[in-house]
Parts: structure tokens; C-alpha cells; sequence
């Protein structure tokens, strides 16, 4: 199985500097602000998003033909786009824990859960205002245009989401609506940032960005499938979608196939999932018996060929190979 540390080895050097550029950018005044900073950039994960843009970057740099793991290939100006995305996905997660009330993320204590709601979303929102402001004093205007339709796109996605959890109307066509701004667009402008940053043309740009939201897609239906598997190593609790009211990929794949009588007793026992663990059981056992996994994972295979299919445009290199690689890491993934 694919490892992300093999996706990251032609950009060793480059994600070491980058880790290094973000610390040198990001403290705060006042111990608590330091503290809670520290501990959030301490956890943020796989890293994919800036590890996205530095592999784009250097499969477009004129420079960078084949990668040396002992070697840098990235510019400041990079190592800057990929701290932008990285650093707005992680306020992102900040908030989202906050609104979904979550008191873990990654296994260990969330922010709001360890300093309580009003101080992440004091932290979120400084994580933002220092992103902004470190883009703005860049005078990186073309990357920071990007990432200001990023932001207002993210939000977009929160407020569809809720507004459809509420109502239990989920379709489909709302479905990958939400997906695409709450994770896809963040994707693909990681992407499109990588190239940008080293002067590809606006064709290249452009494709990276479709790359980029075709993974962030097929990312995004893993994940609604994982939470399926009550053995899944994503430190999350399983079927917490359905804990909170989310109509996703594989229970969509059901309800489009159920009677309308099906449909109004899938619904039911979804409104009880909130603090019904009987609920749960039984809704998780319906899509995993009605193939809700199996109908999730054909539309994930399929943008993943889509993903692939672009890259197919570039020469092999072990840039190109690593960003192959992240797509069947994608598919196999269990964290």
C-alpha cells in the first residue's frame, strides 16, 4: 500500500523549509494565543494540501526536472502559497469542531474542547486575519486572489451543509454541491497555487485546479465511506455523520433506490440518530447491506480517473509519479 511519506519524497527538503517557513511566520502575543497556536499547528495531519502545491510547483518549475530528496526546489514565493491553503484549511477545522461541537480532532482533544468554544473561534479567526495579512504584505496579489473566492466558497459549503442536515433533504446534486466547497475547492487551488507560483500558463493552471478538485472529491467520498467502518484509523468516531444528521454519498446511494415508505423510515430513524445508538447501528447496517459502500466507491473510482487522465498530459517524472500516487493512496486510505 501506498504510504503518504512516498507521496512526499521527491519534496522532502522542500515540506522540511516549508514547516520552517510557517513557524518562522506564525507566533502570537500573549501566552494562552501562543499556547493554542502552538498546539493546533502541532496537529495538522497528512499535510496534503500544502504537499499538493509543492509537488504542482515542481512539476511545472523549469528547474526541476527530476527530484533529488536531498534537495530544495521550491521558492519563498511556494513555500507562501502553500502556507496560505494550509493555514485557512486549518482555521476551517477549528470552526467546524466548534460548530459541530467535536471534542476530538485526530485523536487528541479538539481546540474548543481543551480552551472551550469562544476561544477557538477567537483562534480560528486569528488564524485567518494572520494568513491574510502575511499574503497582503507579500503584495502576492495573484495567489491572494485566489485565496480570498477559497474562503468565501468554504463558508458557502458550511451553511449549505447545515441548511440541508436540518431538513433532511439531501440529493445527490446537493451533496456534491457541498463537497466541492467545503473540501474540492480548497483542493484544486492548492493545485493551481503550485503552478502559479513558478509561472505556468493559465492552461496549466487551470488543469491543476481541475486535478486538484477531482481528488478533493473523490477525498471527500472516502471519507463519508470510512465513516461506515466502524474500524476505520481516522480518529473520528464512527457514523458520526449520521450522529449528526448527514446525508452522504453511500446513505444517498440507498435512498435513491428505496420506495417512498423506505425512504420516509430511513429519514425517521435518521432524526433519532442524534441519541439513538440503536438508530445508528441499524442505518449503518441498511447501507452497508443495500450496497450504499459499493455505489459511494464507484463515483470515487471515477474521479479518481479523472484525476489520473489529467496528469496523463505530463511527462513521467517523480513528480508526476507522486501525484499518482496520492491518488491511490486516496483510494486505499483507511486514516
Amino acid at each position: 500500500m501506498i504510504s503518504i511519506n512516498d507521496i512526499r519524497r521527491p519534496i522532502a527538503k522542500d515540506l522540511e523549509a516549508f514547516d520552517s517557513f510557517v513557524a518562522d511566520n506564525f507566533s502570537a502575543e500573549g501566552e494562552m494565543l501562543q499556547d493554542m497556536l502552538t498546539y493546533a499547528l502541532s496537529s495538522r495531519g497528512k499535510g496534503v494540501r500544502p504537499m499538493l502545491t509543492l509537488l504542482s510547483a515542481s512539476l511545472h518549475s523549469p528547474t526541476a526536472t527530476e527530484a533529488a530528496t536531498d534537495e530544495r526546489h521550491c521558492s519563498k514565493r511556494t513555500y507562501l502559497a502553500a502556507m496560505l491553503v494550509e493555514m485557512i484549511h486549518t482555521a476551517s477545522l477549528i470552526h467546524d469542531d466548534v460548530l459541530d461541537s467535536a471534542d476530538e480532532r485526530r485523536g487528541r482533544p479538539s481546540i474548543n474542547a481543551k480552551w472551550q468554544s469562544n476561544m477557538a473561534v477567537i483562534l480560528g479567526d486569528y488564524i485567518l486575519a494572520r494568513t491574510m495579512a502575511l499574503g497582503m504584505a507579500s503584495a502576492q496579489y495573484d495567489l491572494m486572489s485566489y485565496i480570498g473566492t477559497a474562503m468565501a466558497t468554504l463558508c458557502e459549503g458550511e451553511v449549505l451543509q447545515s441548511q440541508h442536515a436540518e431538513r433532511f433533504d439531501t440529493t445527490r446534486d446537493d451533496y456534491f454541491d457541498i463537497i466541492y466547497r467545503k473540501t474540492a475547492s480548497l483542493l484544486g487551488v492548492s493545485a493551481a497555487l503550485g503552478a502559479l507560483s513558478v509561472g505556468a500558463d493559465r492552461e496549466q493552471v487551470d488543469r491543476m485546479r481541475k486535478f486538484g478538485e477531482a481528488i478533493g472529491i473523490a477525498f471527500q467520498i472516502q471519507d463519508d465511506i470510512l465513516d461506515y467502518r466502524r474500524d476505520n484509523n481516522t480518529g473520528k468516531p464512527s457514523n458520526n455523520d449520521l450522529r449528526e444528521h448527514k446525508i452522504t454519498l453511500p446513505l444517498i446511494g440507498v435512498i435513491e433506490q428505496a420506495t417512498p415508505e423506505e425512504r420516509e423510515r430511513i429519514i425517521e430513524l435518521l432524526r433519532r440518530c442524534h441519541e439513538d445508538n440503536e438508530a445508528v447501528d441499524r442505518l449503518q447496517n441498511i447501507v452497508t447491506e443495500r450496497g450504499g459502500i459499493e455505489y459511494a466507491t464507484e463515483a470515487m473510482q471515477a474521479y479518481l480517473s479523472r484525476a489520473l487522465h489529467l496528469l496523463s498530459k505530463y511527462p513521467e517524472s517523480d513528480y508526476r509519479n507522486s501525484m499518482m500516487s496520492l491518488c491511490q493512496f486516496i483510494a486505499e486510505r483507511d486514516i
